[in-house]
């Protein structure tokens, strides 16, 4: 059952190890595959770490979209369809991190109020 709350965390996490692997930037790639394993680790650190991480993740998703959209508009294609994808990924990424305020994730991580 916890594997089914993490699993917009894991999504994230993979998302952008597409991009970045999109990028040639293996090294991110390798790291956006092992963050979910410290999901493992039961202790406060690791959600906080892990909210930040998907809130530098959102932002690099809005920064990825600016560049892509100045790219469609100098070969002079629509960009519309490409900035709605993009921000929709950014903030299921960034959003991703509040699953850690609900109450067993909340336990499982010793988070306080």
């Amino acid at each position: 059952m916890i594997v089914i709350r993490l699993l917009p965390v894991i999504i994230s996490f993979g998302l952008l190890a597409a991009h970045f692997s999109r990028a040639d930037m293996l090294p991110l790639v390798i790291v956006s595959l092992m963050i979910p394993v410290l999901l493992f680790i039961r202790k406060a650190w690791v959600a906080r770490s892990i909210q930040v991480l998907l809130l530098i993740g959102a932002f690099e998703w809005i920064r990825a979209m600016l560049g892509y959209i100045e790219l469609r508009k100098s070969i002079g294609d629509d960009w519309t369809r490409l900035a709605i994808i993009l921000i929709v990924v950014a903030l299921l990424t960034a959003l991703s991190g509040l699953i850690f305020r609900g109450g067993s994730l909340r336990k499982r991580y010793q988070l306080k109020k």
